[in-house]
Parts: C-alpha cells; sequence; structure tokens
C-alpha cells in the first residue's frame, strides 16, 4: 500500500524577527503545513515560488532538507516574501508588515494542477487567485483544506470546494462560536476553529468536540496554528475518529510553541 500524499500550496516568506530578537527564519502557512507533514513522516510536497536572491535559495534548501519535495517550488524574477513580526513578552507575535513578493500572483501551472489532482489531500495557504485552485481540485474530488484567517483579502475568501475549513478566532468565545457556525452554514463538511490559549473545536454539523492546550512553557506561538493543521489533518486523512484528530492539531501546536519559528531550524541575523 503506497503511503498517503500530502501537498501544501501557496505561501511561503521570511519572518523577519525585530530586536530584541534580531534574526529571521523560514516561515508561511503553506511551507510550515508541508515541513510539519514531513516531520510527521508524511509525503510531503510543496507547490510555490520564491525569487531568484539568497532568501528563495535558503527557503528551498531547508524544506528539501526537513525532507518536503521541492520539486515544484519555482523560481520567479522579483524578491521572496517577507513578514516583520514583533514578539511579545507572553510569545504572542504581531505581523508588523508584510510584503508577499513572487507569492503574490503564483499560479500552478497546468502540470502542476494535473499532479494536485492525484494527492491524497491537498491544503492552500494564502493565494490570490479569487479561490480558483480550490473549485478546481474539488471538482475533481480532491479533499482540500484552507485556513481562512491567513486571507484578509474578500476577493480571495471563500469556502466552496473546502472538505475541511480551519479559521482562528483569537482566544474570544463569541467569535470561535460565530465563525463556526458560519462555516458549517456554508455548507464546509468539516468545520476547525482554533481559539489560542482556550484551545480549539470542531464539527462536522453532527458531532462536535472541544478540547485544551496542552501547557508548555512559550517561546513564541508563530506558526503554532499552522502546525496545529498538519497535525490534524495527519490524523484526519488517516481516518481517526475527530477528538483524536483536535488531540494530534494540539500537541503539534504545544511542541512549536517552544521553539522560534515555524519548525525548528538555525536562524540567522538580520
Amino acid at each position: 500500500m503506497r503511503p498517503l500524499r500530502f501537498a501544501a500550496v501557496g505561501d511561503n516568506c521570511i519572518d523577519r524577527f525585530r530586536p530584541p530578537l534580531s534574526q529571521s527564519l523560514v516561515g508561511g502557512n503553506a511551507v510550515n503545513v508541508a515541513v510539519q507533514l514531513a516531520r510527521l513522516g508524511r509525503k510531503s510536497l510543496y507547490f510555490g515560488a520564491v525569487g531568484p536572491d539568497a532568501a528563495g535559495r535558503r527557503t528551498r534548501a531547508l524544506l528539501a532538507a526537513n525532507g518536503v519535495d521541492v520539486t515544484y517550488l519555482g523560481e520567479r524574477p522579483g524578491i521572496t516574501a517577507y513578514t516583520d513580526v514583533d514578539v511579545l513578552p507572553s510569545g504572542d507575535r504581531i505581523f508588523v508588515y508584510e510584503d508577499f513578493g513572487v507569492c503574490a500572483g503564483y499560479r500552478p501551472d497546468d502540470a502542476d494542477v494535473a499532479l494536485l489532482k492525484t494527492m491524497d489531500h491537498v491544503h492552500i495557504g494564502w493565494m490570490d487567485d479569487g479561490g480558483a485552485l480550490r473549485r478546481t481540485l474539488a471538482a475533481a474530488g480532491v479533499s482540500v483544506s484552507q485556513d481562512i484567517s491567513v486571507n484578509a483579502d474578500p476577493a480571495n475568501l471563500g469556502t466552496d470546494g473546502l472538505s475541511i475549513a480551519f479559521a482562528s478566532a483569537g482566544s474570544h468565545d463569541d467569535v470561535a462560536e460565530i465563525l463556526l457556525q458560519r462555516l458549517l452554514a456554508e455548507g464546509v463538511p468539516l468545520a476547525v476553529v482554533t481559539r489560542g490559549g482556550k484551545g480549539s473545536f470542531a464539527s462536522d454539523g453532527v458531532d462536535r468536540f472541544e478540547i485544551g492546550i496542552r501547557p508548555v512553557d512559550v517561546v513564541d506561538t508563530t506558526g503554532a496554528g499552522d502546525s496545529f493543521i498538519a497535525g490534524f489533518l495527519s490524523a484526519c486523512i488517516t481516518g481517526q475518529p475527530l477528538r483524536q484528530c483536535l488531540e494530534a492539531g494540539r500537541d503539534q501546536a504545544a511542541l512549536t510553541c517552544t521553539h522560534v519559528g515555524g519548525f525548528p531550524q538555525e536562524p540567522q541575523p538580520l
């Protein structure tokens, strides 16, 4: 029996942590999910774009070193995306500025899409395609997920075609409940909402489960939500019960909170 194949499509960036940390790491929703899936032992492919610069070369090398298949990581003229980040004493982070670089306008080509249609699951990160890839894959019967919280532009928001929709509500219980009900009302088969330090819950419209966090000494929460997604997907696509999927997501997120960045790596000075 062949191993399950996961693909992550979309954003990558250099997370540039401002003083006092003054260091940079590779990140981005799709990249973090791809790496965490690989670290969980899954076959993981990444589809995206970097620039012909040192940041792009660094991103490609680090993904490969973590076991991600980077065959479909393309290079486009321009700069590799970056995000300026402040980390608070609590470990929470603030995104100060984002430049999407060559991620803006990235589209998988026809051959890439044909391959994506053969995946067991595809997670889409930030993309400015108006939901075109999501709908194309769904029409082909592919299992697709997306974190709707990473797209702020209304033109790129939408849930049609998603098998699993992830959303972040911070620690606001009322917002979390509204998000969950909205996603289910839109016809999403499985809705998952994270609530920061209050844990997460998920529902398929029939069953609903809620769990808390796994307490750890928090260093940085950057990428914790992406790690949650990877842990959840790794369990869900193999047919684990919904509560166990939440637990898998929780544990992966907790591990990520114990270090700076979305996955373990050697930081570089700014």
